[in-house]
């Protein structure tokens, strides 16, 4: 879920062209969430095999991801690893939030009310073993890189942008600027009309990047002020204040200019924000990944997808498009180099 910046940050809309020839650090949690969200049935149901095994997931990762290819962007996908033992209590209200629309929607199916239906079906969305480890290998297949953080996957990601071995990271949540990104891509994969989550309202949802450095500049804030700010907010690390949003927490730290004298001159108390700010600033990251694409297992790509009852043609057809983009790209980037050369 990560914080909510939107009142206080505005993100430039971009084209996809922007990103060719870019390598991204994706989210994976997030946006397997967002597939799994978004591609269902019209009742609400997720896509399923004739074993009754869930494939929206795999549809997402296979055209959302070849889509990004075309357009000349190399995506890494980087995995959650261990969360944080103070993630415990958004973890808790997440599945009580997930049993509560579980519930409203059996109760919608039953009433043949389809819109609300499908509505709290998206709100139902969980993380298996078998999505997690389905995702990781349909990857594989496809020659897409794969990270495994070793907590969360946006600081892993934040990281890697910030070494410069990718050109951003990609999520939906802001945390990723928390953690140190110094750009921030979001709706990478689900750019397009959409729907409104729990509403019967379609709005078009453009790619957008939020530049680290020029947001800042412009709250006049640093980011470790901006960590400050959100542990005032709530995280999903800490509750926060009640009654404090983005707004008023930014004036609170442009006035005070830290989360001590915060609390020195209100009367405000948040226990334990000092572990907060050290999740954001200083987490745990790994040095052992690689970012560089490879070749696909065409055979293997189609056997995997048709084993879950996709067509062997559609599959085929995506797979044509990937290779044929790779190519474009790589003739694309040694006419370049031959260019600079003279």
């Amino acid at each position: 879920m990560g914080v909510n910046l939107s009142p206080i940050v505005e993100a430039r809309p971009i084209e996809l062209e922007e990103l060719r020839g870019k390598t991204v650090a994706v989210d994976a949690y997030n946006t397997i969430f967002q597939f799994l969200s978004i591609i269902r049935q019209p009742d609400g149901k997720p896509l399923q095999d004739d074993q009754g095994r869930v494939t929206s997931h795999l549809s997402g990762l296979l055209y959302r991801t070849a889509n990004l290819i075309d357009a000349g962007v190399d995506p890494v996908f980087v995995f959650d690893g261990k969360p944080s033992e103070l993630k415990s209590g958004t973890i808790e209200e997440r599945i009580a939030r997930r049993e509560k629309a579980k519930k409203e929607y059996e109760e919608a199916l039953a009433e043949g009310d389809l819109k609300k239906a499908f509505s709290k079906a998206q709100q139902t969305s969980r993380m298996t073993p078998e999505i997690l480890e389905s995702s990781k290998e349909l990857l594989g297949l496809m020659g897409i890189p794969v990270v495994q953080a070793p907590s969360d996957g946006e600081a892993q990601a934040a990281y890697m942008c910030m070494k410069g071995d990718v050109h951003a990271a990609a999520s939906q949540d802001f945390d990723s600027i928390l953690f140190g990104a110094p750009q921030l891509v979001r709706n990478l994969t689900i750019s397009g009309r959409r729907k409104v989550p729990g509403k019967s309202v379609y709005r078009d949802v453009k790619t957008e990047v939020i530049d680290t450095e020029s947001m800042l500049k412009t709250l006049e804030i640093t980011r470790e002020q901006l960590v400050d700010v959100c542990i005032l907010i709530g995280t999903d690390f800490n509750p926060g204040v009640s009654g404090i949003g983005p707004k008023k927490g930014l004036k609170l730290i442009q006035k005070h200019g830290d989360l001590e004298t915060v609390l020195e001159h209100t009367d405000v108390d948040i226990p334990g924000y000092e572990d907060v700010r050290e999740i954001f600033l200083n987490g745990p990251k790994s040095d052992d990944y690689n970012v560089k694409s490879g070749t696909i297992d065409v055979d293997g790509t189609v056997q995997y997808m048709t084993d879950f009852g996709f067509s062997a043609d559609r599959v085929n057809t995506v797979i044509n498009k990937i290779e044929a983009a790779r190519k474009a790209e790589s003739n694309r980037r040694k006419q370049r180099s031959l260019d600079q050369w003279f």
